[in-house]
C-alpha cells in the first residue's frame, strides 16, 4: 500500500471513530493552507462549516464522510459548490449530494472512482422512483484503498449497511499493481461485500490508454484478471467495457480516460439498465423483502 492510500485510510480511521465534526478538520487558515493550499479560501471554508453545522444529524454525518474522504482535489470542488445560493443535493451533478431514502424502494450503492463518479447522477436519475441510488462519499481509487483501515466499511455504512445492489468497480488505479495482489484484493472486497446480503455487480473497467505505449488499451489485462476473479467467486459481471469500446473515440475525452458527456451519458444509461434488472431478478427471487 502506497503512502498516500494509507494516510487515506488513516483519515477514514479517524472519522469512524469520532462523532461530531468532521475529524481532524482546520481550526485556522494555516491548517487549511496547508491541507488545501490555495484552492479553499478561509471565507469559503467557515462558510461551508455553517451550512453544514446547520444541518440534520445524517446529513451532517454524510459532509463529515465527504470531507474525510473526498482529499486535496475533490473536496474544495465540493466546499465551492456546497456553499452557492440554491445549492441542492438533488441535481448536484458532481454527485456527491445526500441522498435521503424513501423506505419504500431498494438500496443502490456505487463504487468506483472518477469513471464510475460521473455517471452516478445519469443513474440516479434513470432509476428515479425505482431505487434510491446512492455512492460511496469517495473518488474510491485502488483495492488497497478500499481495504486499508475499515475505508470499505466506512463507505458501506452510509445511511445504514442494508443493500439491495452493490455495483462496483476497481481497475484503472490498480494498473500498476501486482496481478496476483489486485486478484487478492478483489476477492477481499468480495468478501466484505457479501456481507450485505447484496446483489453483487462487478463493472469491467473502462477502456484507457497505456502512458507508455500510446493507442494501447491498458485496461484489457486488468480486465482479464477480474474477469477470473468474478467467475470464480460467481459474482455477476457487467461489461462498461464493451459498451463503449467499439466507440471509445467518440466517447472519450483528450486525455484517453474520462469520457464526454455524451460518453458518460451512455455508461449511465447502461448501468442504470444492469441493475434494473439485477432489482428484478431479486423482486422475482422474493430477496430484500
Amino acid at each position: 500500500m502506497s503512502n498516500a492510500e494509507m494516510l487515506c485510510g488513516a483519515i477514514a480511521l479517524c472519522i469512524i471513530a469520532c462523532d461530531g465534526m468532521a475529524a481532524g478538520a482546520p481550526t485556522n487558515v494555516a491548517e487549511l493552507a496547508e491541507r488545501y493550499g490555495e484552492e479553499i479560501t478561509w471565507e469559503q471554508y467557515t462558510a461551508y462549516r455553517a451550512i453544514v453545522d446547520a444541518l440534520p444529524d445524517d446529513e451532517q454525518r454524510w459532509e463529515q464522510a465527504l470531507e474525510s474522504q473526498l482529499g486535496s482535489y475533490y473536496f474544495p470542488l465540493h466546499v465551492r459548490a456546497r456553499i452557492q445560493p440554491g445549492f441542492d443535493p438533488a441535481t448536484y451533478e458532481a454527485g456527491w449530494g445526500f441522498v435521503r431514502d424513501d423506505p419504500a424502494l431498494p438500496r443502490v450503492i456505487l463504487i468506483g472512482d472518477s469513471i464510475s463518479r460521473s455517471y452516478t447522477m445519469g443513474v440516479r436519475r434513470a432509476l428515479a422512483g425505482v431505487a434510491n441510488v446512492h455512492r460511496a462519499p469517495a473518488n474510491c481509487g485502488s483495492t488497497a484503498t478500499a481495504l486499508g483501515f475499515e475505508i470499505l466499511k466506512l463507505w458501506l455504512n452510509q445511511g445504514g449497511s442494508q443493500w439491495d445492489v452493490v455495483y462496483f468497480n476497481f481497475g484503472i488505479h490498480d494498473r500498476n499493481r501486482d496481478a496476483e495482489e489486485y486478484a487478492a484484493n478483489l476477492v477481499k472486497i468480495i468478501e466484505e461485500l457479501r456481507q450485505t446480503g447484496a446483489t453483487l455487480i462487478f463493472a469491467r473497467t473502462t477502456p484507457f490508454e497505456n502512458e507508455a505505449a500510446p493507442g494501447v488499451d491498458a485496461s484489457i489485462p486488468l480486465n482479464a484478471i477480474s474477469d477470473a476473479v468474478m467467475a470464480e467467486q460467481g459474482v455477476a459481471v457487467d461489461d462498461l467495457h464493451g459498451a463503449v469500446a467499439e466507440r471509445v473515440a467518440e466517447l472519450q475525452g483528450e486525455d484517453h480516460v474520462h469520457f464526454t458527456t455524451e460518453g458518460i451519458a451512455v455508461l449511465a444509461e447502461h448501468v442504470a439498465a444492469t441493475i434494473t434488472a439485477a432489482l428484478e431478478a431479486r423482486e422475482a427471487a422474493g430477496e430484500g423483502e
